[in-house]
């Protein structure tokens, strides 16, 4: 097949979109139209797994697991000696998540094998469709543990030893899921790493744009927090006698807010959780537990982020006397994706006449370890007023379909350029 045959070829949108509708049904939310609680490792998530694995296997492919449970389903390319061309992104969800998060880069992997399979063709290098676990980080932190490991961030003893709110070990989970395999994480090398993702912002569609070619990952840094004080009487203790922790918690939740104001455009902060102990409708809280996750594009601007969250806590102590424990819990720093990947992308967006930009990730996703050990590169599609982590998040399949041609424009082209 020439080169300009290949450059017409294109993914069934409507097997894609049939895809994605199956496996919405392993973990979908009732009551909900879109809704999905897939987390790491839970029965929902095995029995997607166990659907990827027989629609791999279908075409062809053949399906290895690691020692963290990434599955990585392989289709052998013309030269044997070459490595794998990745597509890889998630399968797990958040506890009140949609069907669309991490999972549309999965399928769109597997359709564009399906499309190479059909067609007859065989890429110079092995494509390799990759779920990794963890990515979410909701059932056990942090984010994206699996490619963390596979990049050498993190070791996989230390992987394995994370607990879920109920003391269960990641370990423990993987070895009740049945996929703990034997290869070791990281070892086989990649060629280059594609993911294709919602956009999971607004910015795509408050441009009117349809595809998103994705620069790199803005730095991450998430922490634990606890204040404690004093548990007391609510209808005893003199008001300027109290040392209330949830006081003390509630204006440090002001002070993180405005910690995510002070760079406009480029600062965010976010507390996630925020639990109060013992509980008691008229009692005092002695204890708060939150989460913190500072965002920037920049070093420099998490230093200062940080710097401010650490003064804002250091002043609470002092005024309120209590006491407040900051324990970095992940630390991501900014990504540059690969210009080779990123050329092969935009070329394919080009080439397709989808309307397009370049753009920053400001969330974080497996593609932020992979650059750390392959050439790699993300395409966004727009998602509905650019809703995710939400049951309410939504593409169309005209969406999924243009994002996933682009998806095998590109890897065609990388598979064809001078970048083996």
């Amino acid at each position: 097949m020439t080169p300009t045959r290949l450059g017409d070829l294109r993914i069934s949108g409507e097997r894609l979109w049939a895809s994605l509708c199956e496996t919405a049904q392993f973990g979908a939310i009732p009551g909900t139209d879109r809704g999905m609680c897939r987390i790491t490792l839970s029965d929902e998530d095995i029995a997607v797994r166990r659907w990827f694995v027989a629609a791999c296997e279908a075409v062809g492919m053949s399906v290895t697991t690691d020692q963290i449970g990434t599955i990585y389903a392989r289709r052998p390319g013309s030269d044997a000696d070459l490595a794998p061309i990745a597509i890889g992104s998630h399968l797990d969800t958040q506890p009140t998540g949609g069907r669309f998060d991490g999972i549309l880069g999965v399928l769109a992997g597997l359709e564009l094998v399906r499309t190479l399979h059909d067609a007859g063709i065989t890429t110079r290098h092995p494509i390799e469709v990759i779920n990794w676990t963890n990515e979410e980080g909701a059932r056990f932190a942090p984010a994206m543990v699996a490619s963390g490991v596979f990049a050498g961030e993190f070791t996989l003893d230390h992987a394995l030893a994370q607990t879920d709110r109920d003391g269960v070990t990641l370990g423990e989970a993987l070895a009740r899921s049945g996929f703990a395999g034997d290869e070791l994480p990281g070892g086989h090398r990649l060629a280059a790493h594609f993911e294709l993702h919602i956009e999971q912002g607004p910015v795509l569609e408050a441009e009117g744009l349809e595809i998103g070619v994705v620069s790199g990952v803005q730095g991450i840094r998430w922490y634990d927090v606890t204040v404690r004080g004093q548990t007391c009487h609510a209808g005893t203790t003199p008001m300027h006698l109290r040392r209330d922790a949830l006081h003390a918690a509630a204006r440090l939740a002001l002070a993180v807010d405005a910690i995510g104001r002070s760079d406009p455009g480029a600062s965010l902060s976010t507390i996630g959780l925020f639990q109060a102990y013992p509980g008691s409708r008229n009692t005092a809280p002695g204890e708060v537990r939150l989460t913190v996750d500072l965002r920037h594009p920049q070093v420099p601007g998490l230093d200062t982020m940080e710097a401010a969250l650490r003064r804002a806590i250091e002043a609470l102590q002092a005024e309120l006397r209590v006491a407040i424990t900051l324990t970095p819990v992940w630390s991501s720093p900014p990504v540059e994706f690969d210009p080779d990947v990123l050329s092969a992308i935009a070329a394919a967006t080009r080439r397709l006449g989808y309307s397009h930009r370049t753009m920053q990730s400001g969330a974080g996703h497996d593609s932020v370890y992979t650059a750390r050990v392959a050439p790699t590169g993300m395409i966004f599609v727009p998602c509905e007023q650019g809703i995710s982590h939400n049951i309410a998040e939504n593409i169309t399949p005209a969406q999924a379909e243009q994002g996933a041609n682009v998806l095998l424009q590109a890897v065609l082209d990388y598979d064809r350029g001078a970048n083996a």
